[in-house]
């Protein structure tokens, strides 16, 4: 026991300098991309606003998309989806684990991660990968959902669910970054309730 003790703080530390690291590679590509754009912004150039050497950016993210692509609330939200009591419904399901993933977020997270949505919505390259990984989120989500139910997961029932659900995500990021100053969760939630009431109009 008296081995081991004194190495714990230690992979602690560690790790929470491999995660500051992340976190100033990262703010600073998306402070040069506002500022000059993502595609005229270089790694080398990223790499001397934080202070690093290029090759440490490639070490944390394997691409320069990652960097914008690259966060750690999907793991956090399907986590939060998993955990959810068994009886509860579909919908209220989503909507718990959607607020439980975003209050996680400070007012600087949530900052950073619109700048991050505004990218992903407005660069080519970018706006394919996300989606790319939107598909796959929902897919994962789906089959979450049936799991619950005891619904296949090519049910009719299910797949438009989870369809509706994330329709309505998609349309919030994408009001988000036209609009700073919107309530992200409450905008979210609001809509999937009004899913979940059948959405009358």
């Amino acid at each position: 026991m008296t081995s081991s003790s004194p190495t714990a703080p230690t992979v602690g530390i560690r790790e929470r300098k491999k995660a500051r690291t992340r976190a100033t590679i990262q703010g600073a590509a998306l402070r040069l991309f506002d500022e000059r754009g993502y595609d005229a912004t270089t790694v080398e150039q990223i790499a001397e606003a934080a202070e690093v050497a290029p090759s440490t950016v490639f070490r944390y993210f394997a691409a320069k998309e990652d960097l914008v692509l690259s966060d750690a609330y999907d793991p956090v939200f399907l986590e939060s989806l998993r955990s959810r009591p068994a009886e509860l419904p579909p919908i209220p399901t989503l909507r718990a684990a959607l607020r439980e993933t975003l209050a996680t977020l400070t007012p600087d997270e949530l900052t950073e991660a619109r700048r991050r949505t505004v990218l992903m919505l407005s660069v080519p390259t970018l706006r394919g990968l996300s989606f790319a990984n939107f598909v796959e989120v929902m897919r994962t989500v789906t089959a979450l959902l049936a799991e619950r139910t005891g619904y296949g997961a090519d049910d009719p029932a299910i797949r438009a669910l989870t369809g509706a659900a994330f329709g309505i995500m998609l349309d919030t990021m994408v009001r988000w970054a036209d609009e700073p100053d919107l309530d992200l969760i409450a905008t979210l939630d609001d809509a999937l309730a009004r899913l979940e009431a059948g959405l009358p109009l």
